[in-house]
């Protein structure tokens, strides 16, 4: 299986270089076109704020992973990248690492399932720029499903692995529903943004985002439909909230423990949740003492990440096992499009059917006349049988590539319904 693939992730380089080949969405298209002229027949572009891969079927033999590492340096010219920043795979690495990245257990935060959904959106790209044909397409159905089963056979999924996420998930323990609370977000930092998007996703009742530069506050309000707050006079309206979630980079307290004792006044001692997930804090830890008031700092959060890190690790080896199974499924299937299994399979295919006609009819025949119904059918089977035959024996001897081979006889097998997997159900 000539699939060659090149990785530049989180694993091999630093975040500096990864951003540096990240590509977005119309830069993935153009690449996309490049690619198809120069390099290959069918692949796949991956890009996330993690890695950049490129996945495909070399449209010669000669060319090599080290073809497609220049390719990428001509498109994002970087001097600092350098061909040992890559992971290279050929064949079945190739699949199996793209099963395992679908998977969650070869991102950074391990079981991250939201790969699943940039891994998909990147095969539609694909197909939508008919980059994806008969072997990239069944690459995809099959890593969906390695990626569907991961996420729903084994925990490698479950529990909060950031503590903007794992501050969201301690909210909803304490309020048994957020739907009608209020959320202020102090700092719109990455750590805040990740907290806003996960409150808004949980269906946060209302949202409202503050922060010292107030363009960033507005940009991440208009993503999410929320609302913003003057960083200067946001105190005034503590009391407001519900759920407090600090996440500035200042060098000292924000808020203290009589900002609090105040806001807890003028909402007549109505809980009051305060998430701090800065470093150093901004909120006076001592805030804790005030009744209805639920605190929790970066450490305490960071208790929860560690201990779902943990529990994510252990299910890894269910994880592989998964990955093995369908490895052995999607090969299994590549093997079969060989030339000669599927002659034997169209031939059987064929004589099933044949089979169970006589079988259903001979009743009505003389003994004799079962015997030449027999040796007459089986006629009209090899007559039938005969060009497909010739035709397919023809690709082998032409020199056809093994992929165009691999396409040809996939087409034949889909018309007839003689794939391995579902061949039971059509006999």
């Amino acid at each position: 299986m000539n699939i060659l693939a090149v990785s530049i992730n989180h694993r091999t380089a630093p975040v500096e270089l990864r951003e540096s080949l990240h590509l977005n969405n119309d830069e993935i298209k153009s690449l996309i076109h490049l690619a198809k002229e120069e390099l290959f027949s069918e692949g796949l572009i991956i890009s996330t704020c993690n890695r950049t891969e490129l996945y495909g079927i070399p449209k010669n033999d000669k060319l090599d992973v080290l073809d497609i590492q220049n390719f990428i340096f001509k498109y994002k010219d970087n001097s600092d990248v350098k061909p040992e920043n890559f992971q290279t795979f050929a064949s079945a690495e190739a699949i199996i690492h793209l099963f395992k990245l679908i998977s969650g257990i070869d991102s950074l935060l391990i079981g991250d399932n939201q790969i699943y959904h940039q891994v998909k959106e990147s095969f539609q790209t694909s197909e939508e720029m008919q980059f994806a044909g008969v072997l990239m397409k069944r690459i995809f159905d099959a890593a969906t499903k390695t990626g569907k089963r991961a996420i729903s056979e084994t925990e490698i999924s479950e529990g909060a692995v950031t503590v903007s996420y794992a501050a969201v998930q301690l909210v909803e323990k304490i309020f048994s529903s957020i739907s009608k609370k209020t959320a202020l977000i102090i700092g719109a930092g990455e750590s805040g943004e990740l907290a806003a998007k996960h409150l808004k996703d949980r269906g946060i009742g209302r949202l409202v985002i503050t922060n010292r530069t107030p363009d960033r506050a507005e940009k991440i309000a208009r993503e999410l439909d929320s609302e913003t707050i003057s960083f200067n006079s946001f105190k005034e309206k503590l009391h407001e909230f519900d759920i407090i979630l600090s996440a500035t980079s200042a060098d000292s307290l924000i808020l203290t423990k009589d900002d609090i004792k105040n806001s807890m006044k003028r909402r007549n001692n109505t809980s009051m949740v305060l998430m701090d997930i800065a470093v150093p804090r901004d909120i006076d830890p001592s805030a804790k003492d005030i009744d209805y008031v639920f605190y929790h700092d970066i450490d305490s959060l960071n208790i929860i990440v560690e201990q779902n890190l943990s529990k994510r690790k252990i299910e890894i080896p269910r994880v592989e096992k998964i990955i093995n199974e369908e490895i052995n499924t999607f090969i299994s299937w590549y093997n079969s499009l060989e030339v000669a299994p599927t002659i034997k399979d169209l031939r059987d295919y064929f004589e099933t059917i044949r089979a169970e006609e006589v079988g259903k009819n001979k009743n009505r025949f003389s003994s004799e006349d079962q015997e030449k119904l027999d040796i007459i059918t089986k006629r009209i089977i090899n007559k039938i049988l005969h060009q497909p035959t010739v035709e397919l024996k023809k690709i082998n001897e032409l020199g056809t590539s093994p992929e165009e081979t691999a396409v040809k006889v996939s087409v034949l097998r889909d018309i007839f319904g003689i794939n391995n997997n579902n061949k039971e159900n059509n006999h």
